[in-house]
């Protein structure tokens, strides 16, 4: 048996005649053949997605884009909820812009004594044996308010507060010291009192001042005083707060104040007044 002859070195091709086929690299069938499935992979995606737009009809919808950070959503997570129009706010009347629901708010002079005591029942004064009514104040326009344990002091709005002062001769301070006794503004049978120029004697933080009239509820009850007979002098009168039950108009430091009833010889002497004719 003939003995194979050895293929000569592929780098010396011209000793024998032979040479190697370099026309095709080894390979590239391979990578033509997947280049093609890719095409063709590519192609039918392509014509798939465009069948189902046809066949739907419908535009293709963008995302939606955040409108509000939710609140309520742990982490800071931005919502994508839209708020109907309508729920839970107003139109106002600057520009369209939503307007706050007002919040109700009770607002109630502030007790001037640093630490007020717990409060008490406070127990009505008791009127003098034979007196039933209080006494009528003079008819004439206007009247002055002269101090029980202070006779020679009345009444005067000074620097917009009302003071126990003494009165001198002088037209401009007797003129302070009158007012008009009119119908109470929040209870006609009680008493309000107004100055020359129109305002109102009412209590603010429970210190009697000259005030303007506002309109307001809290004005009118603050405005007015009823009057009940004093236990401290006969034919003098106590001036009880109606939106205060129980506290009355008195003098301390010759300042007119509103403070609860107590049952001792001071407070009913600077709580009793006389209703007499006025100075001016």
């Amino acid at each position: 048996m003939p003995k194979d002859k050895s293929r000569p070195p592929l780098d010396r091709p011209w000793e024998s005649g032979w040479a190697p086929d370099t026309t095709r690299a080894p390979g590239t069938r391979r990578l033509w053949l997947a280049g093609a499935l890719a095409v063709a992979t590519v192609t039918a995606c392509v014509t798939a997605v465009t069948v189902l737009e046809n066949e739907s009809g419908e535009p293709v919808r963008k995302a939606a884009e955040p409108t509000t950070l939710s609140s309520s959503a742990p982490g800071g997570l931005i919502s994508f909820a839209t708020p109907s129009k309508g729920a839970g706010e107003t139109r106002g009347t600057d520009g369209g812009r939503p307007s706050p629901t007002p919040t109700p708010t009770t607002s109630a002079p502030t007790s001037a004594d640093p630490s007020p005591e717990p409060r008490k029942k406070t127990p009505k004064p008791t009127p003098p044996q034979g007196t039933s009514k209080p006494p009528k104040p003079p008819t004439s326009h206007g009247i002055s308010i002269r101090s029980v344990n202070y006779p020679d002091r009345y009444w005067r709005v000074r620097d917009g507060y009302v003071r126990l002062d003494q009165i001198g001769s002088g037209p401009e301070q007797r003129e302070d010291a009158t007012f008009e006794r009119v119908s109470g503004l929040a209870d006609s049978s009680c008493y309000s009192f107004t100055t020359s120029d129109g305002r109102y004697l009412r209590h603010r933080s429970f210190v009697l001042v000259e005030d303007s009239d506002d309109g307001s509820a809290l004005f009118r009850k603050d405005a007015t005083f009823c009057p009940r007979p004093s236990a401290a002098a006969s034919g003098a009168v106590m001036l009880e707060s109606v939106n205060y039950p129980g506290r009355f108009l008195r003098h301390r430091n010759f300042q007119l104040r509103v403070e609860p009833y107590q049952h001792d010889g001071l407070y009913r002497a600077d709580s009793a007044f006389r209703l007499v004719a006025g100075l001016d």
